[in-house]
């Protein structure tokens, strides 16, 4: 079975690509940690929305990451970590905001209901929002690197629900054509297959 992704990490960001097949991934919110090879991504967000968007998108396009490990300073008024943590645990509501966030703006416009339920089947959030020592940062990276199974399905790739077009003959600015077979979503950062070539 394949368990990572074409062109993984589907979605750019600030972060760092360890090992592909780890089982899990490094958040650091506000803080910046040296990473860790171990890790399949290691890096920060700092907003409520096109990061936790960011975050889900590349962690359900490899079904090897199993845990999310939350750690760091949070970010003020943003509060990032708290609302990827709500995501997992209540979703979206009908408006595309995250149920149960405090963020100032924590709508979801960029992935889909299904993705979002794919992030909650596929992986465990290790909450440890504040912590910042990076000797224990590395032993929960060593405990959870190699625990247990890749995910039973194939990687999910996702693409801006809002932002796909019929047709590409007239892309509105944003849109990049990377070949016949892609485009690229250059405010969300997502390369998706084109449609109706």
């Amino acid at each position: 079975m394949k368990t990572i992704a074409d062109t993984w990490p589907v979605v750019k960001g600030d972060y760092t690509v360890g090992n592909p097949k780890s089982r899990i991934a490094v958040v650091t919110l506000a803080s910046y940690i040296n990473p860790s090879p171990e890790a399949a991504l290691w890096g920060s967000s700092k907003t409520e929305n096109l990061g936790v968007e960011k975050i889900v998108a590349n962690v359900i396009s490899n079904s090897n990451i199993r845990y999310v490990l939350v750690c760091g300073t949070e970010s003020r008024g943003h509060l990032a970590g708290h609302s990827l943590l709500a995501i997992h645990s209540n979703g979206v509501d009908e408006k595309r905001r995250i149920v149960g966030s405090q963020g100032a703006i924590p709508f979801i416009e960029n992935i889909s209901e299904e993705a979002v339920r794919r992030f909650q089947q596929q992986v465990v959030l290790i909450d440890r929002i504040g912590l910042v020592d990076s000797e224990e940062i590395l032993k929960l990276v060593n405990k959870y690197k190699n625990k247990g199974e890749a995910y039973s399905d194939e990687p999910m790739v996702v693409c801006s629900p809002k932002k796909r077009r019929p047709t590409l003959e007239a892309p509105t600015s944003g849109d990049v054509i990377i070949s016949e077979e892609f485009v690229m979503d250059t405010a969300a950062g997502i390369v998706c297959q084109a449609e109706n070539l």
